[in-house]
């Protein structure tokens, strides 16, 4: 038997290992402070050129965020990021639905010929759902407005009577340039619910509504692009370059390339191709480790950070492999700090200070799925046990989410029986939670409470002046509520989480 000298103890130095932590391995030391938590500003970037005004976005999850997610985390300010288990055409229409809502300016107009009948017309506005419309000549030029109070219930008009005979021909316009206050002035000074954006020669390049006006005043802290569109992300696989072009052609703001170990030869160097093909910001994850980041930070917009962490998966008891939550994000907040290359921390976080603590560890945003997953919002089927109303919610590496096209996320083929797949997710449920909205102002406001007991104004602040303090399990079980029978559930806190 070989005996070489080099090679004694190779196998116990591998027990010589570096300590790793996650959430309940640590607390923010509180400090002096001089900010009051509703002060805190949250605002944050997600990747080198996009900005939210939450540092939170909500998981690429086929149980978590379609379109309406996403639509109401931008509205609040975050960041949602459209799944991958779609056909490319349904994506590019989740992406437009995203991007029309709320828009000031409607660019995909509704509009009606003048030559047309009431009948028509009427049958149009109600297949796409509108209430009225330009009427156009064949130049594109505004000749009138229609409404369904115009025509309907064909008093003054007949069904075969043309649009022309029923229109209102005094229709006041607005330029390219109106803002949401000057239109609602227009809207209300002329008691109208609707204004045809024209150019200079009177072509209709636009609409604004009423209903847009306001929705716009109600979403003040929304994210928004520069053309005043909600913001909206979309997951794509690390080998999908088309994928990633037709998000990026459909105006999505920031291209996540999605995979459970980004830190693969392979999953870089297609990472790299669709960050030269696409004009969007592009996100790589999830990695856990610094040299992840030092062979990634050169390219990338944004880091995302998770190996292993979520509640529904299984990835380090399936195959022995992950890094503890916390120690994963600073050492990937130590290498992209020097590029100015934002983190976003994927996983883990079960209550609001976990968010505000991995923040502290160097992250710049957070990353949810189960936290939303039972959210009126999230595109989970309702199901009722024992007379509670609990919503369907999956991992990305359970055998249902693979069967459906993501089993690549874990690069691995696609097998010939489901009996061949090796998960690494699991299938469960979460307590029906109400609105987005309200589960948001929670996890914010724990945030900001952190943010004022550390004493930092800002997030760059807070990541600079926080610093942690190790907790014992006994110190980890004083953290909790004890000694005691919960009487009132709060919305911020179950002690079974």
């Amino acid at each position: 038997m070989a005996n070489d000298s080099h090679r004694d103890g190779q196998f116990s130095e591998k027990l010589r290992v570096p300590e790793a932590l996650t959430f309940d391995d640590v607390l923010l030391r509180p400090k002096e402070s001089h900010v009051e938590p509703d002060d805190a500003d949250v605002s944050t970037y997600v990747s080198r050129n996009v900005e939210l005004n939450v540092p939170i976005l909500s998981a690429a999850m086929d149980t978590v965020t379609e379109s309406r997610m996403a639509i109401e985390m931008a509205r609040q300010g975050g960041l949602g990021v459209l799944h991958r288990n779609m056909d490319v055409d349904v994506m590019v229409d989740e992406i437009e639905e995203v991007k029309r809502a709320d828009e000031l300016i409607i660019r995909d107009v509704v509009t009606a010929n003048p030559d047309q009948t009431v009948r028509e017309v009427d049958a149009m506005m109600e297949r796409r759902g509108v209430s009225g419309a330009p009427v156009t000549g064949d130049d594109g030029r505004v000749l009138g407005i229609i409404s369904g109070t115009d025509i309907r219930p064909y008093l003054e008009v007949g069904e075969s009577d043309e649009v022309r005979e029923a229109m209102t021909d005094e229709v006041i316009t607005a330029s390219e340039e109106v803002t949401a206050r000057e239109a609602l002035e227009l809207m209300y000074e002329h008691k109208i619910e609707r204004v045809p954006v024209v150019d200079d020669g009177n072509h209709l390049t636009g609409l604004v509504t009423m209903q847009g006006v306001l929705q716009r005043r109600e979403y003040t802290d929304a994210a928004r692009d520069e053309d005043g569109r909600l913001r909206c992300g979309v997951a794509v696989g690390p080998f999908e370059t088309d994928r990633a072009v037709a998000a990026d052609e459909a105006d999505a703001d920031v291209v996540f390339i999605d995979c459970a170990h980004a830190h693969n030869r392979n999953v870089i160097e297609g990472a790299r191709e669709i960050k030269e093909s696409v004009d969007a910001d592009v996100v790589v994850g999830n990695i856990g480790t610094r040299e992840a980041a030092e062979d990634i930070v050169d390219f990338a917009d944004g880091l995302k950070v998770g190996i292993g962490p979520g509640s529904i998966c299984t990835t380090r008891v399936v195959s022995g492999s992950g890094m503890p939550q916390i120690t994963a994000i600073a050492q990937v907040a130590d290498v992209a700090n020097e590029y100015d290359v934002p983190v976003i921390a994927d996983g883990g976080i079960r209550y609001s200070g976990d968010a505000i603590k991995a923040i502290a560890a160097g992250a710049d945003a957070v990353m949810l799925g189960s936290y939303f997953a039972g959210t009126d919002e999230a595109p989970g089927r309702v199901i009722t046990i024992d007379g509670k109303k609990y919503k369907q919610y999956r991992g990305m590496g359970s055998v249902g989410a693979m069967k459906s096209g993501d089993g690549d996320r874990y690069l691995k083929d696609e097998p010939d029986t489901e009996e061949e797949y090796v998960p690494e997710g699991v299938e469960a449920a979460k307590p029906y939670t109400g609105t987005l909205e309200s589960e948001l102002h929670q996890l914010v406001g724990g945030m900001q409470s952190g943010m004022g007991y550390v004493g930092a104004e800002t997030i760059p602040a807070f990541k600079e002046r926080s610093e942690f303090v190790r907790v014992s399990s006994a110190g980890q079980q004083e953290s909790h509520a004890h000694d005691v029978m919960i009487t009132d559930e709060a919305p911020n806190y179950s002690p079974g989480e």
